[in-house]
């Protein structure tokens, strides 16, 4: 069960295994209006599959793609403990966490289309959108990160460098990976070496349009977070590589020298 303090909202975390119970349970009524996602985690070097929709009621639209959407092993539902949410209030949440999905570009939506959000008073909009603050705060904290853009770069952040030959790219350390940033340079070509689900996930990013073909070389269209600077590194330079010791500063301290001059002044 999902809950915040000074919240109407909650929500319901599940397996897709459990839900022929979960949906039967007192703790969250599925019989009322909301919203929800399914999906299935990345694999090695892809993105996760996800599907976001609204339901008046959700146990009736669960119902369906349990029988009818075969790909999705987790699930989240959202509604309002007050009953506020009415159908219009969660057409609009549906519509801007899809929008958020896309704009993020870190899972692979299986809706066919972004709805347009439905007409709203301005009072029915600001609750909505309250509504949606407080439980984007919830998201991540259930492992869910569809909907997360790289922050930007903080002061306190190191900026790093990867150079090798014409192919230069920028980036930093962060809590949950390395950021490279818009603007970077990545090679096209891949070595006979390259790690498969790296592989695999330069050709994710180019179809999701991170990585934009500029002829004779790719181009990061935006920030884009990978799970390690190894990932990054491999990513930009089409082979496997230590990402430890392929990131520098302006000085040409390697990343690795640098953690280990921290620790030290610790």
């Amino acid at each position: 069960m999902v809950e915040k303090s000074n919240w109407a909202g909650e929500g319901a975390l599940f397996p897709r295994s459990a839900y022929p119970d979960v949906r039967s349970l007192d703790d969250f009524d599925f019989n009322r209006t909301g919203v929800y996602m399914l999906w299935e985690p990345a694999g090695a070097g892809d993105l996760p599959r996800v599907y976001i929709g609204e339901a008046d009621p959700l146990r009736n639209r669960l119902d369906q793609h349990l029988s009818q959407k075969d790909f999705w092993t987790n699930a989240v539902a959202f509604s309002a403990k007050d009953q506020n949410l009415n159908k219009a209030h969660v057409r609009h949440l549906e519509s801007r966490l899809i929008g958020l999905a896309n704009e993020a570009k870190r899972c692979r939506l299986e809706n066919s289309n972004t709805p347009r959000p439905p007409s709203l008073s301005p009072a029915d909009k600001t609750q909505a959108d309250a509504y949606l603050s407080d439980m984007m705060l919830c998201l991540p904290v259930l492992g869910v990160d569809f909907f997360e853009k790289p922050e930007a770069r903080p002061e306190t952040h190191q900026e790093l460098m990867l150079r090798v030959g014409e192919t230069t790219a920028n980036g930093y350390e962060q809590g949950d990976g390395f950021v490279v940033r818009a603007g970077s340079i990545a090679r096209k070509e891949e070595t006979r070496h390259i790690h498969r689900y790296m592989s695999k996930l330069r050709k994710t990013i180019v179809e999701q349009g991170i990585l934009s073909d500029m002829g004779d070389h790719y181009e990061f269209s935006a920030d884009y977070s990978f799970g390690s600077p190894s990932t990054a590194a491999g990513v930009i330079l089409g082979r496997p590589v230590n990402g430890r010791t392929a990131w520098k500063d302006q000085d040409g301290r390697t990343l690795k020298q640098i953690q280990q001059e921290q620790i030290r002044s610790d």
